[in-house]
C-alpha cells in the first residue's frame, strides 16, 4: 500500500529534501512579538530568524506548535484518496506537537473510520528527526509495507537516534523553560558551554567546558564513545551536523566529524543542516553537534517478517 510521510517542521528538511523524498512538512510558527506568528520557512526565512537573535541578544523569539486543524488539513486529502499517513513529531518532551497530531487523528477517524493513520512520537529533534524521517520514506521507496514500516520504526531504530551538541551559553534554554535536567548547571556555570545528549527524548548534560573549542571536542568524544559502549559499528549509521548561525563553524565541524568516521571506517561523509527555529529559540544561535541513527537496512526489526513485525510493535 502507497503511504504518505508527514514529519512536523522540526525535522529541519530543506525543500530540497523534501521533495527528493516526498516528505510532507507541517510548520511551526515563530513570533519576536508574541502575538504576530509565521509559518518557519514558508513566510520567515530561519536566516532573518538567526541574524534578528544575534542583532538584538535581549530578543527571545518563540514558537508555536501545528494546531491540530493544520494536522488533520495535512492527513485529509490522503485519508479521502485512500492512502496511509506515517506521521512523525519531535519529542513530546519539547513540545506538544505529537499530542495535536493524535487529536487530528481522532478528528479524522470519526468521519472516516477505515482511515489508517499512525502518529509516532520520535523522540527526536532537528537533525535526528530528519533522519528519521528520511529513512521511514526510503522504506516506502524500497517497498516496505505501511505496517513494517510503522514496526521498523518503533522498534530499534527509535532506540538508537542520539544528538550530541554544545550551544554558546544556557541562556537560551533557562529562558525559553526546556532546561529541564540541566537545571543544576544554572546559576554561576550559565557562562560555561554545556555539552548536552538528546536521548530517548530528554535532554541530559555531559558536562561542560570553559571553552567553545573544548566543548565542540568533547561533542566528538561523546560521538566516539557511543559506539565504543554500545557495541555498535558506525556504518550501520547516518550522520547529521547540524549548526546554528555560524555556517562557517557548520563547516568546519563537518570536517572534523569527516575524519572521525574515517577513523571509525565508515567511507559515507555527514550530511550537514542549519538548525530551525523551532529549536534554536531554546537553544540560542550557537547551537552545533551531529544527529546519528541507525540505517533502517541495520535495524534487527526490518528483517522480521511483517507477521512477526506487526504483532510486537502495532499489536
Amino acid at each position: 500500500m502507497d503511504f504518505q510521510i508527514i514529519s512536523d517542521g522540526s525535522c529541519d528538511l530543506t525543500l530540497e529534501l523534501r521533495e527528493k523524498y516526498n516528505i510532507q512538512v507541517v510548520p511551526f510558527y515563530v513570533s519576536f512579538d508574541g502575538e504576530n506568528y509565521q509559518k518557519e520557512i514558508d513566510e520567515i526565512d530561519i536566516r532573518e530568524v538567526y541574524e534578528r537573535m544575534v542583532e538584538d541578544p535581549e530578543t527571545f523569539p518563540k514558537t508555536s506548535l501545528p494546531s491540530v486543524q493544520n494536522f488533520a488539513d495535512a492527513f485529509l486529502p490522503h485519508v479521502k484518496e485512500g492512502r496511509a499517513v506515517i506521521c512523525m513529531t519531535i519529542t513530546n518532551t519539547l513540545s506538544g506537537a505529537y499530542n495535536a497530531a493524535c487529536n487530528a487523528r481522532e478528528i479524522i477517524l470519526e468521519d472516516y473510520p477505515d482511515a489508517q493513520i499512525t502518529v509516532i512520537n520520535s523522540l527526536e529533534a532537528t537533525v535526528s528527526q530528519g533522519i528519521y524521517a528520511i529513512e521511514a520514506a526510503k522504506m516506502r521507496d524500497a517497498g516496505y509495507s505501511y505496517e513494517k514500516t510503522v514496526a521498523v520504526l518503533k522498534g530499534e531504530m527509535m532506540d538508537r537516534g542520539r544528538i550530541f551538541f554544545t550551544v554558546g551559553d544556557l541562556t537560551y534554554l533557562q529562558h525559553g523553560g526546556r532546561i529541564g535536567k540541566l537545571a543544576g548547571m544554572a546559576g554561576s556555570m550559565l557562562r560555561l558551554k554545556p555539552i548536552i545528549t538528546l536521548k530517548d527524548g530528554s535532554i541530559d548534560s555531559s558536562g561542560v567546558a570553559r571553552s567553545r573549542k573544548k566543548s565542540i571536542a568533547k561533542v566528538l568524544e561523546l560521538t566516539k564513545l557511543y559506539f565504543q559502549e554500545n557495541n555498535e559499528d558506525p556504518r550501520d549509521y547516518i550522520f547529521s551536523i547540524g549548526f546554528g548561525y555560524d555556517k562557517e563553524e557548520g563547516i568546519q565541524f563537518k570536517g572534523m566529524i569527516d575524519e572521525l568516521l574515517k577513523e571509525l571506517g565508515v567511507s559515507v561523509q555527514s550530511r550537514i543542516v542549519q538548525i530551525g527555529a523551532t529549536i534554536c529559540v531554546h537553544t540560542g544561535p550557537y547551537a552545533i553537534g551531529v544527529g546519528i541513527m541507525k540505517k533502517y537496512e541495520a535495524c534487527a526489526e526490518s528483517h522480521l517478517s511483517d507477521e512477526e513485525s506487526i504483532k510486537k510493535y502495532t499489536a
